[in-house]
């Protein structure tokens, strides 16, 4: 008969119970829910089949067989782990080819491969500032970019959201390049879809002579007409940035537009030849499996072909075939050009009626609620992918204009 846990264990039990049940009392408890199959616009989610319009899976890559084919003919000639962290025997060919190839799409002379987009944020800042350094950051930033920045212990500056001139008052201040001062933002905010200015910042970071480091974890592959991302994405739309201009640190993940796993950082070589000295996450961290980085190579010859552009095209569609349909209900999404299209209801228990109510009719759309988002601004936060067709999208917003009649009254 196994022993008695120790009292410590049954004390620490009845603290987290008590805090448990407040996340409950307040909306907040977050629960998993199984997905059987892949993940595509079409699931089944604890045995109930729904369409998915929450997923990261913009290009609908995740499902692909392409790249089911390549992980398997990677697995069966380098096998299914790494055994190592790169620095010890880790290293295989496809972690090689892979970023190689990262780095010849973006422009940049290296990409160095993480195990996760978290741990490439934190291991960056980590690696790159230092207490008596200066970080100035979007307040919106992913949490592994604020993490980062608290972990690496230097002066961190919280900027108003996408504030053009507190950043410039931020910059004018850290009197670079004396001190040494790194501008953070993501590329695309993961729960309000905008984009951040970028070319605003990358002037402000020009003129002063402070690095700019972006996360593009949700434009990579998706925006731009080539799929480069949110700089792309601003140089489409008519904004000269400059024949020099390069983001600095360029992170992104595998994840999301290349429905596979892992992340990168792309930039210099002096960058990532530091990275490999002093990033810790990426330095201690088993390296990810070669198979993932065959299927990713697939994902990123899909990017990269005229079947890329069809599928970013398509996903274009989508999102303004989605806004032009709420706008006719007047559904008043936030301003958002990307594929996430966030809908704020305000408080938490409206928000997890909706998508409960949205589920039993068989459309997936998480409810978003602090602290991943401000209080008060609980959302539902629905993407639009390249899988979906005009009738799921149509269907979708049928199905918002009943929920939100039925949970909130009238629409906006």
């Amino acid at each position: 008969m196994n022993a008695p846990l120790p009292r410590l264990q049954s004390a620490l039990d009845q603290r987290l119970r008590a805090q448990l049940e407040q996340l409950r009392a307040a909306d907040l408890y977050r629960q998993r829910r199984a997905i059987t199959g892949s993940h595509g616009a079409q699931i089944e989610v604890d045995g109930q089949r729904c369409l998915n319009f929450c997923s990261n899976d913009y290009l609908g890559l995740a499902a692909d067989p392409r790249l089911a084919q390549a992980l398997a003919r990677a697995a069966a000639d380098d096998g299914v782990g790494s055994g190592a962290s790169a620095l010890v025997s880790g290293h295989n060919r496809e972690h090689r080819a892979l970023e190689d190839e990262l780095a010849d799409f973006l422009g940049c002379a290296r990409a160095l491969l993480f195990s996760s987009g978290w741990a490439v944020n934190v291991g960056v800042l980590r690696a790159l500032l230092g207490k008596d350094d200066v970080l100035i950051a979007d307040e919106l930033n992913h949490a592994s970019l604020i993490d980062g920045g608290r972990l690496s212990g230097a002066r961190y500056q919280r900027i108003a959201h996408a504030d053009v001139s507190a950043f410039a008052a931020a910059l004018a201040r850290t009197r670079a390049p004396e001190s040494h001062a790194l501008l953070v933002t993501d590329g695309v905010f993961s729960m309000d879809g905008d984009l951040a200015p970028l070319p605003e910042l990358a002037a402000l970071c020009r003129a002063q002579q402070v690095p700019l480091m972006v996360d593009d974890a949700h434009g990579f592959g998706v925006l731009g007409a080539r799929g480069q991302g949110s700089i792309e994405q601003w140089r489409a739309q008519g904004f000269d940035l400059g024949a020099n201009f390069a983001i600095d640190v360029h992170t992104a993940t595998l994840g999301k537009s290349l429905g596979c796993a892992g992340a990168f950082v792309a930039g210099s070589d002096e960058l990532i030849e530091f990275l490999i000295q002093r990033a810790r996450s990426w330095v201690f961290s088993t390296a990810p499996p070669p198979a993932v980085a065959a299927a990713a190579r697939a994902a990123l010859r899909i990017v990269r072909s005229d079947e890329g552009a069809a599928r970013r095209a398509r996903v274009a569609a989508n999102i303004a075939r989605f806004r032009a349909g709420c706008r006719a209900h007047g559904i008043d999404l936030m301003a958002s050009t990307t594929p996430i299209q966030p809908l704020v209801v305000g408080r938490e228990a409206p928000a997890l009626a909706i998508s409960k109510r949205l589920f039993e009719q068989g459309f997936w759309i998480a409810a978003i609620r602090p602290p991943t988002v401000p209080k008060g601004t609980a959302r539902l936060r629905i993407t639009l992918t390249a899988e979906h067709s005009d009738v799921q999208v149509d269907a979708l917003v049928e199905a918002l204009a009943r929920a939100w009649r039925a949970e909130v009254g009238e629409v906006k």
